[in-house]
């Protein structure tokens, strides 16, 4: 490894030795140690607009380690930065400095008193995983930011973090009793309130917490007044540091003069936390406005009129954004009349008192439930659905092609809103800054926007600092605070002054040297801050390559780059239920292995700063490594809030990664899976004999760089195209109204021919004519997930062509494949733009129960099961597809679902088949689909439209088959499905009825020697 010397010009690590502090923490402490370039790169940034590159990394796996590293770092001089979720906005979670990562391992509940209402927790527990744990004795931790699926206590603690919840429950420095805190010179205590007594035997022990006890008092002593006048009287003042705490009407609480101060002053152990009951019952009203400055003018009088649990607002721009984006379109169809909206939520004990609650404030505001400006519900999903939509503003308003920037968090006394809006807006008109969206917590006068800042040019970046130190400015004559949630960091730090003035910036800077003499801690944020322009995550010294791709990114402007971009650290591929994103991250709880780390990753490689911690481009191991745990699922393709398309990218990369060089066995394998299956016709049983012979078998496996765990699929003794053919009966006219194409994709052709000889008799049934293609065709899947884009290219091309008489008639295309669906969806018209045929099939294709659903004739009823279900959509499915025809479908049959939100099954297509991805594979499937299967009732069905699903159920070991939903409905139409449909699967041909246990080799022994040869040949061509 080279070695590398860290520097930092605000107290860092200029001359540090990282090699010995790196070979010092590996012996010393418990954890996972990180000096490399990809872990570097992966924690450059956090979700704000700075980058700096970290020293390293480590993981401790125990609080206990955690404290160990900060003495090793302080040994050699180091700087330590304490990181949680890394989703701030302010650039307080980068630095050059050590970071730990406390979420992977140092994540327990450690101790839980009900009846006191209070816990005790390690610092990398996230929010939702504590109220999970906390739901049997109806608890809760009140504060609720809207990443709490990914944002941990910690971080909440060292960012004061808010929430819409926080209308009702206060800040995270209202809700903590006690923190264990660590400075950076080893003293180690318990610290909160301290009545005067306790304060009195702290000095008297002598040593170094009486050096902090009475060095804090000594302080707030000097600036009582000051602190007393100049502490805006506002429920969202964020900024600065909580020396209001150390006042003697708020009980002298050092624990909560730490909340907020960001990492700078101390190393939070563990915290003891007040925890508030969860609600019985909510009912939410929704009040639209002509304006957002309107909604704002009427917040003081709904404060006099009631007591909400949440005041949120959101404005008609950000509605605008997510409709042209195809998000929450469901939340904002029931929203009321008006180009902007209030929500006012209302908890109590009974739905007649949270009922009681809206209404009364609907008579006093002079409107009622038929008012078309209102809507009134007391259905908590519904709510739910909304407070998302409200939650979502971060990322919707942050979406490309905007180049949307953050600048998004001050607060100002809630009855002076509106008029604080106008005047900000009308500062937004003087900069030309256009259409930026405002929305926040309004009940307490916190206000979010991201605005259009050009950060990549020097004027851009000149206007950026003029309009910051304005509307600085503005805030404070306002009587507000520079932040309202999201804390101060680098993004404010140097606008403290504006808002405390000269005395109480003093003032923070003792309470600093107090803590932390050195400056070690998290240098540059908050106290001695960096300017507001410098170390920019891009800037106007940016200077990236712009390479040339196989993908178009038609959404991205037709650049890599700015694809890369999409992503700006908002962090929800780091949660841990619910969607599909990420799967590897959620299995290894890696940062690296998040869509965000490798994300991140790709814009080090972009190497448009000159101490990039990628140097090598395409050619990069350590983007090669990232991306290697990539699953392509695409599951960040919908759930990331600003549509990173990781498979995508993955796929890009590979493709010039390999370019010119011997690939990974498996690609050949695995990769050309259609070519191998079409040789495999010649003698199947042969085939399958071989590749289950165990010798030939292991050996094939080898070959072929495919997992020794994985059995081998069998090909069916007859394809569906080759039954289609015995048949005997004519192609129909493409012309004809009634015909459609059924794609005969590999899965359903050579492995499973069942699925489509099912859906052939649906499709009968419902009065269509089918067609199948008589040349061989295919998607590209397999060539575009290893990325050999060229030869994906070639195949796609090649099967248009054959599909260019239906294409030109405008037949549809029946796909029963979700990732062959997708492929002609999303990938092929960014694989090929500006192609006709490619485009036409992207419109015809359909899915098998959108063409049922939508375009089955007038009368037409899918055979009845009426049966129970659990039912797994394929990750594609959920990302490109969706499935509200799968479900019309599935309720017109009579089946009751359960459609599992348990994530990627683990397979992913050829993911799960790759040697060294077995366990990996399996983790993600135990996370959630395979226990579901296992739990479901004996004689409920198992759907699963995907063939990489149902191998997964049937390989899991959960003792059930799946079945496409094709299937299920073929069954139906010969009479009432049995009560336990696996033994109806046991009567299908044996060749069959075992591909649920078989799931690799099918390539192997062949396409070892294909691997074989395929290097054979590339040498040739190289000498």
């Amino acid at each position: 490894m080279v070695e590398h010397n860290a520097g930092t010009a605000d107290g860092g690590a200029s001359g540090l030795h990282t090699g010995a502090l790196r070979r010092a923490l590996r012996a010393r402490v418990d954890g996972e140690v990180r000096f490399d370039a990809g872990s570097r790169g992966a924690y450059s940034t956090d979700g704000s607009n700075y980058r700096q590159i970290p020293i390293g990394v480590v993981v401790p796996r125990s609080v206990e380690a955690g404290a160990g590293t900060v003495a090793v770092c302080a040994e050699f001089g180091a700087p330590v930065l304490s990181r949680g979720g890394g989703t701030s906005l302010g650039g307080q979670c980068t630095n050059t400095a050590v970071v730990i990562d406390w979420t992977k391992y140092c994540n327990r509940l450690v101790s839980l008193d009900a009846e006191r209402r209070t816990c005790v927790v390690e610092p990398g527990i996230v929010l939702d995983e504590l109220n999970r744990q906390l739901a049997d004795v109806g608890l809760k931790f009140g504060p609720k930011p809207s990443t709490h699926s990914h944002c941990s206590l910690g971080g909440m603690i060292g960012n004061n973090s808010c929430g819409a919840s926080a209308q009702a429950y206060g800040k995270t420095v209202d809700n903590v009793r006690r923190l264990e805190i660590l400075t950076y010179d080893g003293a180690r205590m318990w610290v909160g309130p301290t009545s005067d007594e306790e304060y009195e035997r702290a000095v008297a022990a002598g040593g170094r917490r009486a050096e902090l006890y009475k060095g804090a008092r000594e302080l707030i002593d000097r600036y009582r007044g000051d602190v007393r006048r100049g502490f805006p009287k506002i429920p969202r003042r964020v900024s600065g540091y909580n020396l209001d705490s150390l006042l003697p009407e708020n009980g002298f609480d050092l624990a909560r003069a730490l909340v907020g101060s960001e990492g700078t002053l101390v190393t939070v152990l563990r915290a003891e936390l007040d925890l508030v009951p969860v609600p019985a019952c909510e009912s939410m009203v929704v009040l639209g406005y002509r304006d957002i400055c309107a909604a704002a003018d009427e917040v003081p009088r709904l404060l006099e009129l009631c007591r909400p649990t949440q005041l949120e607002a959101l404005d008609g721009r950000m509605a605008q954004l997510m409709r042209e984006e195809g998000a929450y379109l469901d939340s904002l169809e029931r929203l009321p009349e008006g180009d902007s909206w209030l929500l006012v939520q209302f908890s109590g004990e009974s739905v007649a008192d949270v009922d009681q609650q809206g209404r009364e404030l609907l008579r006093e505001l002079g409107r009622d439930e038929g008012d078309p400006s209102v809507v009134f519900s007391d259905d908590p999903q519904r709510e739910q659905q909304m407070l998302r939509a409200r939650e979502a503003g971060l990322g919707v308003t942050a979406r490309p092609p905007d180049d949307r920037e953050t600048w998004e968090d001050s607060a100002v006394p809630p009855e002076r809103l509106g008029d604080y809006l106008r005047d900000l807006k009308k500062l937004f008109g003087e900069f030309g800054y256009d259409h930026p969206s405002l929305y926040g917590h309004f009940g307490q006068g916190c206000v979010h926007t991201r605005i259009p800042f050009d950060l990549k040019s020097a004027d851009g970046v000149a206007d950026f600092r003029r309009f910051l130190l304005r509307a600085a400015d503005l805030v404070v004559s306002y009587g507000g605070s520079l932040s309202g949630e999201h804390g101060d960091g680098q993004a404010r730090g140097e606008l403290l002054p504006k808002m405390f003035g000269e005395r109480l910036v003093t003032a923070f800077g003792e309470f600093k040297a107090l803590f932390d003499p050195d400056n070690r801690m998290n240098p540059g944020k908050v106290v001695t801050p960096r300017r507001v322009d410098e170390g920019l995550r891009l800037g106007a010294e940016w200077r990236p390559t712009a390479p040339e791709t196989y993908f178009g990114y038609p959404e991205d402007e037709h650049s890599f780059r700015r694809a890369v971009l999409r992503c700006v650290g908002i962090g929800n591929c780091r949660s841990h239920s619910g969607g599909v994103m990420c799967p590897s991250y959620r299995a290894t709880g890696e940062e690296e292995h998040s869509t965000r780390g490798r994300a991140r990753l790709l814009f080090e490689m972009l190497d448009g700063h000159p101490d990039s911690a990628v140097t090598d481009g395409w050619r990069s191991t350590e983007v090669r490594d990232a991306l290697d745990l990539c699953l392509a699922c695409k599951g960040c393709k919908s759930d990331c809030p600003t549509g990173v398309d990781m498979a995508t990218y993955k796929a890009e990369f590979l493709s010039h990664h390999y370019a010119g060089r011997l690939r990974p066995a498996a690609h050949y394998a695995l990769g050309w899976l259609p070519v191998w299956a079409r040789l495999a016709r010649v003698a199947p049983r042969l085939v399958n004999a071989a590749l289950h012979a165990p010798v030939l078998a292991r050996l094939g496996k080898r070959a072929a760089g495919v997992a020794a765990e994985r059995e081998a699929p069998a090909f069916a003794e007859l394809s569906f195209a080759e039954w289609f053919r015995a048949r005997g009966l004519p192609q129909p006219d493409p012309a004809d109204p009634r015909t459609v194409v059924l794609w005969p994709d590999t899965f359903s052709n050579h492995l499973h021919p069942n699925v489509a000889k099912s859906a052939v008799r649906v499709l009968e049934d419902a009065g269509f004519r089918v067609a199948v293609p008589e040349r061989s065709v295919c998607c590209g899947l397999t060539w575009i997930s290893t990325g050999q884009l060229r030869t994906a290219k070639r195949v796609l091309r090649r099967t248009v062509e054959v599909l260019r008489p239906w294409l030109e008639a405008g037949t549809p295309v029946v796909s029963l494949e979700p990732s062959c669906t997708a492929v002609f969806r999303a990938d092929a018209p960014e694989l090929i733009p500006g192609d006709l045929d490619v485009q036409r099939l992207a419109g015809q294709v359909r899915t098998f129960a959108e063409q049922l659903v939508h375009h089955a004739p007038e009368g037409w009823q899918p055979p009845r099961l009426a049966r129970t279900a659990i039912v797994q959509p394929h990750c594609h499915q959920h990302a490109v597809l969706k499935d509200k025809a799968d479900r019309e479908l599935m309720r017109r049959a009579g089946l009751e679902t359960e459609v599992l939100d348990a994530g990627c099954c683990g397979l992913a297509g050829n993911f799960g088949f790759e040697r060294g991805h077995y366990d990996l594979s399996m983790d993600i499937g135990e996370l959630g689909v395979l226990p579901a299967v296992r739990e479901a009732s004996p004689g409920a069905l198992v759907l699963a439209d995907g063939f990489s699903c149902r191998t997964q159920i049937a390989s899991g070991g959960t003792g059930r088959g799946a079945l496409h939903l094709a299937e299920a409905l073929a069954l139906a139409l010969d009479g009432p499905a049995p009560a336990h449909y696996p033994e109806r699967l046991a009567e299908r041909p044996r060749s069959e009825a075992r591909d649920a246990r078989l799931v690799t080799a099918a390539a192997l022994a062949v396409a070892g020697a294909a691997a074989v040869a395929a290097g054979a040949a590339f040498l040739r061509r190289r000498t």
